[in-house]
């Protein structure tokens, strides 16, 4: 770099040292060889903090050489988070330790080897500094050094290579519980002088450490799977609520920081395992669609598809199957007993282990129709995810029992440890802003619903007789509505320009007058100043300007996710008593009306019809999603929509709700426009249907989604109030509901 260059870089350090002129040089090309520009800009803005902190040179020197080295290895956040950190110590009485502690961050950063079990470290000595200071001062504001840190710091790199981080957690915790009001003990227990200090650490050191066998690893990853991948570490100790587990994505593979022997399998060869288990579904295993397989479904499919890879991978290394027996669980048949406990996981680690191990003895009929089942598969060739969820499917349902739904469930000898967490088979549309996301070939067609489409999606079922639920009850099958002509709806629209007009008025006091800046826009409606300058100055400075120089602005204080969940039964076709259009037609200039307001107002919103044809075919159908505006292309759905078949609600409100909650908004509504009650041709008893929807309402509003029928039905009041409490409002004059259904929308959202 240029003179000039260094120095636009050392401008943005403010730091008066002497000693700095000589060697920021070499730290500035050093930091800009391992650092985004914005991880430069933190790096340089963390220094110039712990400048301010008045410690003399030595601690910026430190962070100057050490952190873009750091940063590279456990992510740029690292930047920030050491220099605040130094930043607080140097706000407490364990300032002297400052230096002690920048000392130690490199080798951390190295034998930890992730962000997570960095920033675990840090929340350690943060917390044994604080917790020691506090406790012999024995008040909560802490006004003398800990006595123990200093020493701690001086010992880290011995004990980062003695012990997990989990194993570091336990070992300062005995420390500061066992000497908190005795100073002098305390330092001789952190500076591994005291016997119980070195019992301690004899007693969390075990089992094979990752960072010591890392290289062995990527040998091993590159010589057998002929890939090569970064290694994450994580540790098994920080996480109370959900045991973490192995698993991959595109930062990498993720590998617990310790194995012990386990089953006289040495904890090298477990590491050996987990990675070949993972290599082959990164071989082998391509993603399906997640969202309409059940719970114990995913389950079962997961364990098919891990069976499956195993299976492949043990044809072309015989030696693993040795491993993977003494590591996989054993599960005793008959140790599960239906009667009090949920038996699922047992049955599906029995079925996986009964494939895994020629002489598993199990007598259960149904385990060996499945293990033959899968290798009949597996003979045919390579095989593929898609069967091996055809099977799980069918294990399910053939095993499934009452106390499946139980919440005590048997877990003993049922965890595969040594297996990923799946993450990485899974497609969720859900996630997304759904219905653009489908296309004409995923239609489905009446003559063979299963055939084209997405697999069916199982939901459960209110029973109110037995107080219980039926599991998977409903098969609900979802598709993209097929498309008419745009022109349709503009003409209904122009019929209602009055009413329209009229509406406006009304929203143009709804909508959100505030303005909010949106910064960083490549393009907007006006220029960012800010970052117009910097951007010239890295563009002066022969760096990369940033492109994002323009901002604009949106409306602030409204945020509202509509679904409007429209009933598309056959009694839409009739025509009520002093009209000359059918319920449907009536309704679609409703919607049609509806919608133009929400757009007017701004709110995210998507529309989708149902329809059902007993509990085995219930049809979803996706006008408008989400992100889509409301343009020719749902204009164009919403006047294909035609009515038949019959109406269970219950399972459509759970559907839409799955869509629902995944909108990041403060108001989630869920709008109902039906014409009757719920009813189905397989069920005889008018009140199950009814119940289950009114459980779904509950459920809905359990999980912060409010729910709001408009009825059409004149005898509406004999039954809505039991299904959606007060939350109902039933329109008599159908002719009039282009007008009400916009009005009423804006009285629920004002």
């Amino acid at each position: 770099m240029t003179p000039e260059e260094i120095q636009v870089y050392r401008d943005q350090l403010q730091c008066s040292f002497a000693q700095l002129e000589n060697i920021f040089e070499d730290c500035i090309n050093d930091a800009l060889r391992q650092l985004s520009p914005q991880g430069v800009k933190d790096y340089l803005k963390g220094a110039s903090l712990i400048c301010m902190i008045g410690r003399g040179f030595e601690p910026v020197l430190v962070y100057l050489e050490e952190m873009p080295t750091v940063a590279h290895q456990v992510g740029e956040d690292a930047l920030t988070l050491v220099s605040q950190t130094v930043w607080d110590m140097s706000r407490s009485p364990n300032g002297k330790a400052i230096p002690l502690f920048l000392d130690s961050i490199a080798e951390a950063a190295r034998r930890l080897g992730s962000e997570d079990s960095f920033k675990h470290y840090i929340e350690l000595i943060v917390e044994m500094m604080n917790d020691t200071s506090r406790s012999i001062h024995n008040n909560q504001n802490a006004t003398i050094p800990s006595p123990g840190l200093p020493e701690l710091l001086k010992q880290i790199p011995y004990l980062l290579s003695q012990l997990s981080l989990e194993g570091l957690k336990n070992w300062m915790a005995y420390g500061v519980r066992n000497y908190y009001m005795r100073p002098d003990y305390q330092a001789s227990y952190f500076c591994l002088q005291s016997a119980d200090s070195k019992a301690m650490l004899q007693r969390e050191r075990h089992g094979t450490l990752f960072m010591d066998n890392e290289r062995k690893l990527d040998a091993y990853l590159k010589a057998l799977w002929d890939e090569t991948e970064q290694f994450v570490p994580y540790s098994l100790g920080f996480d109370e609520l959900r045991k973490p587990r192995p698993y991959y994505d595109n930062v990498g593979i993720r590998l617990p920081d310790v194995y012990d022997d386990k089953n006289n399998v040495p904890g090298i060869d477990r590491y050996r395992a987990t990675i070949a288990h993972m290599a082959a579904h990164r071989r082998w295993t391509s993603p399906i669609i997640a969202d309409n397989f059940s719970p114990f479904q995913r389950v079962g499919v997961e364990l098919l598809e891990d069976s499956r890879v195993e299976y492949l991978a043990m044809q072309q290394y015989p030696g693993l199957r040795n491993i993977l027996k003494a590591l996989h669980p054993a599960p005793i048949e008959g140790d599960c007993e239906p009667q009090k406990e949920s038996c699922i996981l047992h049955r599906l680690a029995m079925l996986s282990r009964a494939i895994l191990d020629a002489d598993h003895g199990y007598q259960n009929p149904v385990i060996k129709e499945f293990v033959e089942r899968f290798y009949a598969a597996m003979q045919q060739g390579e095989s593929s995810p898609k069967e091996m969820a055809s099977i799980a499917i069918s294990f399910i349902a053939k095993t499934r029992l009452q106390s499946d739904q139980s919440p005590n469930i048997r877990f003993e000898n049922t965890e595969v440890d040594y297996r990923d967490d799946n993450r990485h088979m899974w497609i969720f549309i859900e996630e997304n802003d759904e219905a653009e996301d489908y296309d004409a070939t995923r239609e489905t067609k009446e003559q063979d619903i299963e055939v084209d489409g997405l697999p069916p999606r199982h939901y459960k079922e209110w029973d109110y007789r037995s107080s219980s639920y039926r599991p998977d009850w409903v098969s609900l099958y979802e598709s993209l509505h097929p498309s008419g002509s745009a022109a349709d709806i503009d003409k209904l629209l122009e019929k209602n320009s009055a009413l329209a007009k009229r509406l406006k008025q009304i929203l143009d006091t709804l909508k959100p007058q505030q303005y909010v800046r949106v910064r960083y826009q490549e393009e907007g409606s006006e220029l960012d100043l800010d970052v117009a300058i910097r951007s010239l100055i890295d563009y002066k400075a022969g760096s990369q300007p940033d492109p994002r120089i323009n901002m604009s602005h949106k409306h602030d204080g409204r945020d509202i996710a509509v679904m409007l969940l429209l009933d598309l039964s056959q009694s839409l076709n009739d025509i009520p008593d002093g009209c000359q259009q059918t319920i449907l037609e009536l309704s679609q200039e409703a919607v049609s009306l509806l919608a133009w307001a929400i757009e007017h107002l701004g709110d995210k919103f998507a529309i989708a019809g149902f329809s059902s044809n007993t509990r085995h075919e219930v049809r979803y159908q996706h006008i408008k999603g989400f992100t889509e505006r409301w343009d020719d292309a749902v204009k164009a759905r919403l006047a294909a929509i035609q009515a038949g078949y019959s109406t269970r609600m219950g399972a459509a409100m759970r559907h839409a709700a799955h869509y629902l909650e995944k909108q990041k908004a403060d108001k989630k509504l869920l709008l109902v426009l039906t014409d009757g009650e719920p009813a189905d041709i397989d069920t005889d008893d008018e009140q199950i249907l009814i119940q289950d929807t009114h459980k779904a309402v509950q459920e809905l509003d359990q999980d912060g989604i409010f729910t709001y029928c408009i009825n059409l039905d004149p005898r509406a009041d004999d039954y809505v109030k039991d299904i959606f409490g007060g939350q109902y409002s039933v329109i008599d004059h159908v002719d009039r509901l282009p007008e009400k259904l916009p009005k009423l929308f804006m009285s629920l959202t004002k």
